[in-house]
């Protein structure tokens, strides 16, 4: 199975992106407690490679690197295990390496131009971000009417009660980052509320399944 068809399977991707690395891997042990097995680790997060090598040990998490802007970046994601690479832009030089190493890779997008030139480098899917500035999910319906045949990622600012309506306009999975983890919970130590929002949408997908 492609990463892209387990992400489709899942729906929901949370982007882990933190100020630090212990709050980052507390993050992913959270998430983890309350079902989710896919993690993309954001390089703007300290220690995000070593964060990487640590999970891809496991076979049953599908653990993938975002924010990759640069060749460098991608090889050293891939090299620790990264079964997905994410940017937020279209950045032919991560698509060339990604290629190059077989691994599936997701290109971000904000307009028409930049959704059909990031689907030609061959992404497996092009992600839509920011999402909510964009125009939400009446932007990924528009979207999805002239590229039928290109899937689409929405990242930025969904929350729970998106999600639905962002998976009806044709979306094949959502991403979630601040939404799902907060930050400020974390570095207060209140795992509890990463914990509750986990559950949150865990508990809507299974609801709407």
């Amino acid at each position: 199975m492609t990463s892209l068809e387990i992400m489709e399977r899942a729906r929901v991707v949370p982007v882990i992106r933190t100020r630090g690395e212990d709050t980052a891997r507390r993050a992913v042990d959270v998430l983890a407690r309350a079902g989710f097995s896919i993690f993309e680790l954001t390089m703007t997060t300290p220690g995000a490679i070593a964060i990487i090598a640590d999970l891809a040990g496991d076979p049953e998490r599908l653990v993938g690197a975002g924010t990759v802007m640069t060749a460098a970046e991608a090889e050293a994601c891939i090299d620790a295990g990264a079964r997905f690479v994410v940017s937020p832009a279209v950045r032919p030089e991560v698509a060339e390496i990604c290629r190059s190493r077989a691994v599936e890779f997701f290109l971000g997008a904000a307009t028409p131009t930049e959704i059909a030139a990031a689907h030609e480098l061959g992404a497996a899917a092009v992600k839509l971000f920011p999402a909510a500035q964009l125009g939400g999910p009446g932007f990924v319906r528009a979207v999805r009417s002239v590229f039928p045949a290109i899937a689409v990622m929405p990242t930025g600012g969904i929350a729970t009660g998106d999600i639905a309506a962002y998976l009806d306009a044709g979306a094949a999975c959502v991403g979630m980052g601040g939404r799902l983890v907060d930050e400020s919970a974390l570095s207060a130590g209140d795992d509890a509320a990463i914990l509750a929002a986990a559950r949150d949408v865990r508990t809507m997908l299974r609801d709407r399944a």
